[in-house]
């Protein structure tokens, strides 16, 4: 309930929030009786309602992704981020638009998701590497060298190709300012095809956790579960980093939140992070439009702000051995 409150008060205080202050009254009449003619109305209704709703959509994917690799991994560190999945899908976007020719989400969306998908099998196969068990640690090591490549081979192409650095670097920093519903839309199917396979995983997600004799025993086939996981955060990922760039934090932070609270039982966490994430990321959002205005700081960096010390926290907590 906690959550949903932040989170309504977050999507009404980001309407009137930003570089142009508009009265909340001002806010319910764009909403209630629309006038093109109207400046702020024109601002709220094309401008700051997208963007709020993108926000949760992307906080919803990005949570959901972050709590189904700690749940699958059994490792508290896993997240898009951290695990180098949002720079598998970044490097994707960017190689894009500099050889393909690529200007628009609807074409960043399969580069994203492919990007997502090679590099999750790849930071899978490094930490199990010589046969090995993917402990925490292993699979984080593994996450941040190959985010590390990435990253490298990301910037090596930005700086061949002014003309993709400068398409690429607002995409790059995690913003939801300048997407329209047009953006929405485009992701949203796949959005919500990655939420519906992940809480139908919700009972499945306990039994896998119990080992995977226990799973067998109780009917449920460990390595199914794990190939629908994977599947569903590379679509929840891809398009997230696709319709707003690389936000890190939200999935690490978001489920862990919610685990604090509801404990390790994914068919309470998973629903949970549904009202939590989007919660965090929006409220992240309308922080950084108001902590330096009339200027902006881009959702990416107001996320790491803030995730960054939840993130030393989770480090130092006795908590994240318990998962």
């Amino acid at each position: 309930m906690g959550a949903l409150i932040v989170l309504v008060v977050a999507g009404v205080g980001g309407l009137a929030v930003g570089s142009h202050p508009i009265e909340l009254a001002a806010v319910v009449e764009a909403i209630r009786a629309y006038d093109p003619t109207d400046g702020d109305h024109t601002i709220v209704v094309a401008s700051r309602i997208p963007r709020t709703v993108l926000g949760v959509v992307v906080g919803v994917c990005l949570g959901l992704a972050g709590a189904l690799m700690q749940a699958v991994t059994r490792n508290p560190l896993a997240e898009p981020g951290l695990l180098g999945i949002n720079a598998g899908a970044s490097l994707a976007v960017v190689i894009g638009i500099s050889y393909l020719g690529v200007t628009t989400v609807a074409g960043y969306l399969p580069l994203a998701f492919l990007g997502a998908a090679i590099t999750a099998v790849g930071v899978y196969l490094l930490g199990t590497a010589h046969r090995s068990q993917g402990t925490p640690v292993r699979m984080a090591l593994a996450g941040a060298a190959i985010s590390i490549v990435l990253g490298a081979l990301t910037r090596s192409i930005l700086l061949g190709d002014q003309a993709a650095f400068n398409q690429f670097r607002y995409w790059a920093v995690g913003s939801l300012q300048g997407r329209g519903f047009d953006v929405i839309g485009t992701v949203l199917p796949f959005a919500l095809l990655g939420v519906a396979i992940t809480l139908l995983l919700a009972r499945s997600l306990n039994a896998v956790a119990l080992g995977d004799e226990t799973s067998r025993a109780l009917g449920v086939n460990a390595g199914l579960v794990r190939g629908a996981s994977a599947l569903a955060v590379v679509l929840l990922a891809g398009a997230a980093t696709a319709a707003a760039g690389p936000i890190a934090f939200v999935g690490l932070a978001a489920p862990h939140i919610v685990r604090s609270i509801v404990g390790p039982d994914q068919r309470l966490l998973l629903p949970a992070t549904l009202v939590v994430a989007p919660a965090f990321l929006v409220a992240a959002d309308v922080i950084g439009r108001w902590a330096i205005a009339p200027g902006e700081l881009q959702t990416g960096i107001a996320a790491a702000i803030l995730g960054g010390p939840v993130f030393v926290f989770l480090v130092r907590s006795r908590r994240m051995a318990s998962l």
